[in-house]
This record gives C-alpha cells, structure tokens and sequence, in this order.
C-alpha cells in the first residue's frame, strides 16, 4: 500500500473489526517490524469495551491486537489476503492507568513484530498518552486461521 490508512474507515477495509469495533483512527508509521497508530476512540462515552461509562485499561490489548492485524495486512504480500487470528496469550502486560476514557487528548499505539509464521504471531505493544506517557504495555501472541470452538 502506498499510502497510509488516514481514516478509521480506510483501516475498517482492511482488518476485521468493523463499525464501532473498528478503534484505530489513523496509521502514523509502518514498517515490516513496526507499526504506529493513532485514536480518540478510547473517549467515545459509549464505547464497545466500556464498562459502566469506564474503559479499563485492559481495553488496550484490543487497541494492539488491532494495530497488529492491521500491521499484517499493510506488510501482506500482494495477492495475500489478511487472515483471521485470536488471541492465544497476552503477557507481561503493565496496566499503569486504571482507565483509558479518563486520558485527555490521543493515544498512540506502538506494536513491534517479534516473531512469527504461518500459524501465529507475536508482538511487543505499548499504548501512551499524546505526551508520551506509557499506559499499558506488554506482549501478545495471535495465532492465525483458527476457528474458535462452538
């Protein structure tokens, strides 16, 4: 892709979340190793992840997984198409805020690719405030093209 997704619906075209679930606004940078996002959706008074009018700072992880899938699909080979993934772990991760609608201004979301093949992929994330200030950060592994149980 030449261009970067500016908007939360070029991002929408190119990973599973749609609609509201779609929590990403805009890609700053992207690379093969890294990607970083940019949102205010974490402010939206009802947001899909809210809890009683509260986004926990777990919330996050679903911001990186979104910045991963979408890190995925910008670096796909041409004719690839995105596969689906799940959440397989989530570790060392480092809740710094109790909540994330309670952070003035934007987040940025950092997702670095640290390993990975056909079946899964692991990444470092970290989201901070505008400033700079860490949030919530940690590791997650996605494994790839496999359906959940019914």
């Amino acid at each position: 892709m030449s261009t970067l997704p500016a908007s939360p619906a070029e991002i929408a075209r190119l990973i599973p979340h749609q609609g509201r679930m779609c929590l990403l606004d805009a890609v700053l940078e992207c690379s093969p190793t890294r990607i970083c996002c940019r949102t205010r959706s974490h402010r939206q008074a009802s947001h899909p992840l809210g809890i009683e009018g509260e986004l926990p700072s777990v919330a996050a992880i679903e911001y990186a997984a979104q910045a991963m899938a979408l890190h995925g699909a910008l670096n796909a080979r041409e004719g690839v198409v995105g596969r689906p993934g799940y959440i397989a772990s989530a570790r060392g991760v480092r809740l710094h805020v109790p909540r994330l609608d309670a952070v003035a201004g934007e987040l940025r979301i950092e997702a670095e690719h640290l390993a990975g093949d056909e079946r899964q992929v692991a990444y470092r994330f970290a989201v901070q405030d505008e400033a700079g200030k860490a949030l919530v950060d940690g590791r997650i592994t996605v494994v790839l093209d496999t359906p959940l149980a019914s």
